[in-house]
């Protein structure tokens, strides 16, 4: 068989698309989507274990860095800051040079940064760093690592079709709350019995192995039979910019709005039951753990469902109501704990599982909203509009820790949750309304 006709062979259409064989392009299998999807995972999983794996060694950074509670909170926060600030620059780059260029030299670097952390930011005998000093190299490490999100769902939007991109970006997601149990899982014992620089050089070292994967695996996609993995993600191709088009701008605000109530469980969850629920470190972490895999598991099943019925913005909506339902809740909980102490060991436990039911509803609608904000905005915007859809979803990241030290003082745990599901509230009615069902692909 010539080159040719087996080129022309490979172009037999197929449900999952089939990139062909150019002097430029490298042939791809049908299922090499889902190693690219693979990839996307463990390099947001990687950065994860650092984003949300840190915040659940609170309680012993507090102690081993002597933190003041404020300080605490700026700490938190930083690396939300960081990744907040180059989320749409990322995005803008993605669009420009690509996934693969971007995700490899951001995940690598972060890897790089993580490993500086281990070696002049841990705290030993005799040397304490500044809480400025921690906080600074947090922020850099989310600077940098901020590229692994928009390049990340570029790409696999750029290989899924409609009908499987809810499912895929969700799984994406899923990356979130999974990289963050195992943060959960191993941080905090390690840095009880090894300190914090073997936690940074655990993190660096998961950054800088993912990288090795991305080298093998991602590769921008080309032609493919049946239609390109890269067709238009919208219907009809808008000519407005993602920056100028009022349903992004209301997604992304919406999307804001909640992630502040997930946050503020990532974050201060473990200050929370250590200092009112009076738990122990393993049973600390064994909460958190529990959001995170409630939480993956809600992402996996929203996508597809999603995508089944075609209703990603009141899928949006139901999270945000049902969200601000079960803070108030918990806030109410916590509230006649406080004042009937002789019902305590009823409410108490009760705040405890309302918590972690909680972190997983407002966990489980993030790859529906990212899927929605990229299918608005259009392909050749992707990279744009999940930057700024992340910009706003890690400027949440950065605002909530520092907000959450000033709510405590002010009005105590019950505030914090009550002010957390105000702004489930306010997501739900900044989310733009759902256009009529069964709208086709």
């Amino acid at each position: 068989m010539s080159v040719q006709e087996e080129t022309a062979t490979s172009t037999v259409a197929s449900d999952a698309p089939r990139v062909l064989t150019t002097s430029l392009t490298p042939r791809f299998t049908p299922t090499h989507r889902w190693k690219v999807l693979g990839v996307g995972f463990a390099a947001n999983a990687s950065f994860a274990a650092a984003f949300s794996g840190l915040p659940t060694t609170a309680v012993l950074m507090r102690a081993d860095y002597h933190l003041q509670i404020t300080d605490l909170g700026m700490i938190l926060g930083a690396m939300g800051l960081g990744v907040a600030l180059s989320e749409l620059p990322w995005g803008l780059l993605t669009d420009k040079l690509g996934d693969r260029r971007v995700l490899l030299s951001g995940l690598g670097l972060t890897g790089v940064l993580l490993a500086l952390m281990a070696v002049f930011v841990s705290p030993s005998p005799g040397h304490i760093p500044s809480p400025l000093m921690l906080g600074a190299s947090l922020v850099l490490v989310g600077l940098i690592g901020g590229s692994v999100n928009g390049s990340s769902g570029r790409a696999i939007m750029a290989w899924f079709r409609e009908g499987e991109r809810g499912l895929a970006m969700s799984i994406r997601q899923v990356a979130l709350p999974g990289g963050g149990a195992i943060g959960a899982v191993i941080l905090p014992s390690l840095a009880a019995v090894a300190g914090f620089r073997a936690v940074y050089g655990v993190l660096a070292a998961l950054c800088l192995i993912t990288t090795a994967f991305v080298w093998l695996w991602l590769h921008e996609p080309g032609a493919a039979a049946g239609g390109s993995p890269r067709q238009p993600i919208a219907p009809v191709p808008s000519a407005i910019g993602p920056l100028r088009n009022a349903q992004v701008w209301r997604t992304v605000l919406g999307l804001g709005a909640l992630c502040i109530p997930q946050i503020a469980v990532l974050t201060f969850a473990a200050v929370f039951l250590h200092d009112v629920g009076h738990l122990s470190v393993m049973e600390i972490s064994a909460g958190i753990v529990t959001v995170q895999i409630g939480a993956a598991i809600g992402r996996v099943w929203s996508g597809h469902f999603t995508d089944r019925k075609k209703n990603r913005r009141s899928f949006m909506k139901g999270c945000a109501i049902m969200t601000a339902a079960i803070y108030a809740v918990l806030g109410l909980f916590v509230a006649m704990a406080a004042h009937a102490p002789v019902h305590s060991e009823v409410f108490l436990p009760l705040a405890v599982v309302t918590l972690v039911i909680g972190g997983i509803v407002a966990s489980c609608w993030n790859g529906i909203a990212f899927t929605e904000l990229a299918t608005v905005a259009g392909m050749s915007h992707v990279g744009t509009a999940l930057g700024l859809g992340n910009t706003f979803a890690f400027g949440a990241y950065f605002v909530t820790p520092l907000a959450i030290p000033a709510v405590l003082a002010w009005l105590g745990w019950v505030g914090v949750w009550l002010v957390a599901a105000g702004c489930a509230g306010l997501a739900f009615l900044l989310f733009p309304p759902s256009p009529k069902e069964g709208r086709s692909a």
